[in-house]
């Protein structure tokens, strides 16, 4: 309970002091005049002044209120290494058990985990959210529970009382890091990406700058490569991607004895190859309808280089033209089949047959070229059943169908998807099947037809994708050693651009099939990859089989979990993910493996991993707290005074508040008016008797 006395005048102010100056001046005539009751008159005047001032007495009802330390205890992923864990939950109950041996003191404990994203340790906004959440008044002191690699620094509060840090970490942490830069989007395939590469380590580390040390590279999985780089030195590394798309290269330096975590250790960036031009060689045989359509359609593509190899004139036909006279300059055959093969991504034979222009050594130079990895098309006509069928030449042991008879449907039929096309990444979805479309749902191609099939017999090892006249294999497609082939039974595809009876996707599949030959990781037809979205993933799964195996995930911090993905469309199978952190992850199903990097693969959390409080010491030092090590033991509390230091040896101050909650408020008169009227009419009457007896 408090007292304070108010003042009410029952006057106004300047009534009031011009009544006090007369009370005086009356006075000093009364001294003057050596009147014996002059300081009778004058406390009688006093006593009016005071009932005219309407002194009263406010009594205020207080209820103290506690004061509140505030505890932010960093959970960022940083704080998970080591021996930090068990220093902060230590740290959090010696807190708890000072406060609760200090009378009137309350804790607030406030956690921060991991920012959203990649945005780091957002301590500071996290203090400003406590503090703003809670009366200024009450604040007796701010505990930061940290290893002080903070990224808000510039959103500190304005701290009303003590800021301290318990500083998490051990004097000899060291640590080891693996930092990748200059990484592009996309890269032209053929042309190396020259990337900076440098492993250095925090710390107390016992390596010296300099120093050699193993690294590893793989792309997309493959077994890695191991190279020996400087420790601390800028390395430049020329990359060169090895297929379109999206590659996947992993760079990791083993984890050495006594670093504190192995998260910074590797690092995974995708490029996006892209092919500068798809160089295609197309060989035309005997003029027909389809040949400018097969023209047109490669020539229509930008990216598109094509070259093509046309016989219109056939060697037997007689009419006496001179030699000299057949064309404008010499076709440089041995140059295009021999020499320069190499450089073309796709051959593409349309109609082709053996007549003597191109002799045996050139269609094994193909073959060859094939097996070295090179893509040959086959659309074929009738020239493919008969004598003169490039089959029969040696090109035929790399191509996936061998005519069986001579035998040459003509008439109309309505191209189908096989079984497995249905599940083929070249052909699923052509007939009209979306993502949408139950994988149970059968689909009748809306396509028009084709009017000419020629009978062949797939390779024991070729896949059938399309099928045509009573089921017979219309688009064979086959891997030999490094290679790919493909085969079109038909020469009939250009009836689909021309539009007839409705047409057809024959500029999708042509596309679909140089992807698949230039061995375009979203074509393949075992496969497994990842599309990342913010925090979260789809994992899309391609397979010719019927199901697949769950999908096993490996978190950043080597925790796992499994998955199960549903079959969308037929051989396509579908996961949307949502993962708990940022980070590498890696998936594998027993058969296929990929590794994905959500964020980069080492967060801003493991940029620099060695505790240190260089951050916060300007911050502390400014409200007179201070940064004190756990390892070093653990702080005990003490009151300290505003402005005074607040942080010494083993110990950290408070500032008590003192705040209070008021509960009631009354206001008394000191006197009643007429006790006043009393006390002066009594100072009057004194006066007068005393000077009465004079």
């Amino acid at each position: 309970m408090t007292r304070n006395i108010l003042l009410d005048p029952l006057l106004p102010g300047v009534l009031l002091y011009s009544a006090a100056a007369l009370a005086i001046l009356f006075l000093c005539v009364s001294i003057w005049r050596g009147q014996r009751g002059w300081w009778l008159r004058g406390l009688a005047a006093a006593a009016l002044l005071v009932a005219l001032a309407n002194p009263s007495v406010q009594t205020e009802n207080r209820e103290a209120l506690t004061d509140i330390v505030i505890a932010v205890v960093d959970e960022s992923a940083s704080q998970r290494i080591a021996t930090r864990p068990d220093q902060v939950e230590a740290a959090i109950a010696r807190l708890q058990s000072e406060v609760i041996a200090r009378p009137n003191t309350e804790l607030r404990i406030v956690s921060m985990g991991d920012g959203e994203g990649d945005t780091g340790s957002l301590l500071m906004t996290t203090l400003s959210e406590a503090i703003a959440e809670e009366p200024q008044g009450r604040i007796a002191g701010a505990v930061l529970i940290t290893d002080g690699r903070i990224h808000d620094i510039d959103r500190a509060p304005n701290l009303p009382a003590p800021l301290h840090v318990l500083l998490t970490g051990e004097q000899g942490d060291w640590d080891r890091r693996l930092i990748v830069r200059n990484t592009p989007a996309f890269a032209i395939l053929g042309e190396p990406v020259n990337l900076t590469i440098r492993v250095e380590d925090q710390g107390g580390t016992p390596f010296s700058s300099g120093d050699v040390v193993p690294l590893t590279i793989a792309i997309d999985g493959a077994p890695p490569l191991e190279f020996q780089v400087p420790l601390g030195e800028d390395l430049e590394l020329p990359v060169t991607l090895p297929h379109g798309g999206m590659n996947v290269l992993q760079f990791a330096t083993p984890v050495a004895e006594g670093e504190i975590t192995d998260r910074n250790n590797g690092a995974v960036i995708q490029i996006n190859g892209v092919r500068d031009r798809l160089r295609v060689l197309l060989v035309s045989g005997e003029p027909h309808p389809g040949e400018r359509t097969w023209r047109n359609l490669l020539k229509s593509d930008a990216s598109v280089d094509l070259v093509h190899f046309t016989i219109l004139r056939p060697p037997e036909k007689q009419d006496g033209v001179p030699v000299e006279e057949l064309s404008l300059i010499a076709f440089p055959t041995r140059e295009l089949f021999i020499e320069k093969i190499d450089e073309f991504d796709l051959i593409v034979f349309d109609r082709y047959s053996r007549r003597g222009i191109l002799p045996s050594d050139y269609f094994e130079s193909i073959a060859q070229y094939v097996r070295d990895g090179g893509a040959v098309l086959v659309s074929s006509g009738p020239e493919y059943a008969g004598a003169d069928s490039i089959y029969r030449s040696p090109l035929g042991f790399v191509l996936p169908a061998a005519p069986s008879t001579a035998r040459v449907f003509e008439q109309g039929f309505l191209p189908t998807l096989s079984d497995i096309g249905d599940r083929h990444p070249v052909t699923a979805g052509l007939d009209g099947r979306t993502i949408e479309t139950p994988p149970e749902t059968e689909i009748t191609p809306t396509w028009g037809r084709w009017l000419r099939q020629i009978d062949v017999v797939p390779a024991p090892e070729a896949t059938v994708v399309m099928q045509g006249i009573e089921e017979r294999p219309l688009l064979v497609l086959n891997r030999v050693e490094q290679g790919r082939t493909a085969l079109i039974a038909s020469d009939h595809s250009w009836l689909w651009d021309r539009g007839y009876e409705g047409g057809g996707p024959q500029l999708e599949l042509l596309r679909r099939l140089a992807h698949w030959m230039m061995k375009e990781p979203e074509l393949e037809e075992e496969s497994l990859w990842v599309e990342p979205s913010g925090q979260s993933m789809r994992i899309i799964r391609r397979t010719l089989e019927n199901s697949v195996p769950d999908i096993t995930i490996t978190h950043p911090d080597g925790a796992r979990s499994i998955v199960t993905l549903q079959e969308v469309t037929p051989g396509r199978f579908e996961l949307t993910w949502d993962a708990p952190e940022i980070g590498l992850y890696r998936l594998s199903d027993g058969i296929e493996d990929t590794v994905i990097a959500l964020g980069p693969s080492a967060p801003r959390e493991f940029e620099q991993t060695i505790a240190s409080a260089e951050v916060l010491d300007p911050l502390v030092a400014s409200t007179a707290g201070g940064v004190l090590e756990i390892e070093d033991g653990l702080p005990t509390l003490r009151d300290v005074r505003p402005g005074r230091p607040a942080a010494g040896r083993g110990w950290i101050g408070i500032t008590p508040r003192d705040a209070y909650l008021t509960a009631d408020v009354t206001i008394s008169p000191v006197l009643p008016a007429w006790a006043f009227l009393l006390v002066s009419a009594f100072f009057v009457i004194a006066a007068w008797l005393r000077e009465g007896r004079r």
